[in-house]
């Protein structure tokens, strides 16, 4: 019987939510990322710059009118000047400033504040620091905001035309609107904010094309990780480049070199060693099938033997039985291990099988049988003997009494699924310690290394799991809720008709 092929992987499309965490999103975004905050860092850092620039303009362009029509005009103004000598210094200055839009003001010493219109004065709109600067003899010049506009308000202590420098007294303010600045600095922002958008939205495209660069050779990681899987040990990456994937490819090529070495070598020694078990069985046959006839022979005259010869007699019958027994083992086992075995299914009466089963090894007495009528089923009737009565035989030995056999039909989980047949073997013993659980099926396994000799092969529980498996089938151990063990064969049950 040949072995099933390899199952190849299902090959499922990734969902949403995987492509959004997936390496290929995660590298677009930080892209995309880092674009946008170059952008935004550009057009903060341009903005500032531009907006720095736009005010310094029109602060040293007023700045620098105000004084030159303050020294134009200063030469006609007499000391200490009248209120209307101040009313028309300021007026002056306001034709003179029409290009800056400004409003003056003026004041000679703490005299009150004279404006070029009679609008009222500007007093408790002055900055403090401005007005302290310009006491000093120093000009001064600050950005305020007035009812929610924003200007710029300029202070210029006045000297005597003739004094060397000496301050007369007089002093000038300005203030000059920037609304229109503003406007301009907003329609700076608004052009950096469209620009950066575009910006943004490109840098998608480079993004793409980045993570697919770097996305290619894990996509191809992947798909050779899949074939060495699927057994195709002779996968190979090709290798571009000197970066870290190329680096990564090497690593998996030198990795997948080795391990195919590593498992061809493997599999020659398993070959050898399956060959070497079924010849050693073979050879062994026709010797022991001699042997076995000599000693049923001398078994026989046991009786009239001395006691000492007898027991000797006795002895060598049992390890010969014991012998004959290891060896068909090991020829099933390697039936097994070459694809030899084969199922012959017939439609049977399972709970007839299994007494036939029990009577046949004179378990009866032994064994307590819960055998359901009018269950059939397609099975391999030696087989299946070989199942119940290596359970049995098993629990018999290693367990405690009483043993019980019990037969039952499962019904399916869901519409459409098969029924199962389960046979279920328990006994009263102390159970399997949980550590042994996961090993029990495995070849000549002992759960007590103290136990050299045992009556059975070590291959009883391998044979019953390989049968098992030929029915598409599965066995399981487990330790029962009031002590004991119990062994599970669950078996799709096939009637009549059915395919195997």
């Amino acid at each position: 019987m040949k072995r099933p092929a390899l199952r190849r992987p299902t090959v499922r499309r990734p969902a949403l939510r995987t492509l959004a965490r997936g390496l290929r999103a995660r590298l677009v975004v930080a892209f995309l990322l880092v674009s946008a905050l170059s952008a935004l860092t550009t057009a903060a850092l341009t903005f500032r710059e531009a907006r720095t620039a736009i005010l310094k303009r029109t602060q040293d362009t007023a700045v620098n009118a105000l004084r030159s029509q303050v020294d134009s005009q200063v030469p006609d103004l007499r000391f200490p000047p009248r209120s209307s000598d101040l009313m028309k210094f300021t007026q002056d200055l306001g034709r003179a400033g029409q290009a800056q839009r400004w409003t003056v003001h003026a004041r000679y010493k703490d005299g009150p504040m004279v404006p070029n219109n009679l609008k009222g004065t500007l007093d408790t709109r002055l900055p403090a620091g401005v007005r302290e600067k310009v006491r000093d003899g120093i000009a001064a010049f600050q950005r305020v905001s007035i009812d929610g506009d924003p200007w710029l308000v300029i202070g210029l202590p006045v000297a005597y035309r003739d004094g060397g420098g000496e301050m007369s007294g007089l002093e000038v303010y300005a203030q000059v609107p920037l609304r229109q600045d503003a406007a301009n600095v907003k329609a700076l922002v608004e052009a950096a904010q469209s620009g950066a958008l575009p910006a943004i939205a490109l840098a998608v495209v480079p993004a793409l094309i980045a993570a697919r660069g770097v996305l290619r050779p894990v996509r191809e990681l992947r798909r050779a990780t899949q074939q060495i899987t699927e057994g195709e040990l002779d996968t190979r990456l090709k290798v571009t480049g000197r970066d870290e994937l190329a680096d990564l490819s090497r690593t998996f090529n030198d990795m997948a070199a080795a391990l195919e070495e590593n498992v061809a070598e493997l599999r020659r020694m398993e070959a050898n060693s399956r060959r070497f078990a079924a010849d050693v069985s073979h050879e062994l046959r026709t010797p022991l099938a001699a042997m076995t006839a000599v000693v049923d022979v001398l078994d026989e005259d046991a009786a009239t033997l001395d006691p000492d010869t007898a027991y000797a007699v006795r002895l060598i019958s049992e390890e010969t039985g014991k012998l004959a027994r290891m060896v068909e083992d090991l020829m099933e086992i390697s039936r097994f291990d070459a694809g030899a075995a084969a199922l012959h299914l017939d439609e049977v009466d399972v709970a007839e099988t299994v007494r036939k089963t029990l009577q046949a090894r004179g378990w009866q007495e032994k064994v307590t049988a819960d055998l359901p009528e009018d269950v059939r089923a397609r099975l391999d009737p030696r087989r299946i003997d070989v199942v119940v009565a290596n359970l049995v035989g098993n629990a018999l030995r290693h367990g405690g009494e009483p043993v019980s056999v019990a037969v039952r039909v499962e019904p399916p989980a869901q519409p459409g699924d098969e029924e199962h047949l389960l046979i279920e073997i328990a006994d009263r013993g102390e159970g399997i310690d949980p550590e042994v659980l996961p090993h029990v099926f495995e070849r000549f396994f002992k759960a007590d290394v103290a136990r050299v000799r045992s009556e059975g092969s070590g291959l009883g529980l391998a044979i019953t799991l390989e049968n098992v498996r030929l029915h598409d089938g599965t066995v399981r151990a487990a330790n029962g809720p009031e002590g004991g063990a119990v062994f599970t064969v669950d078996l799709p049950l096939r009637r009549g008709g059915d395919e195997a």
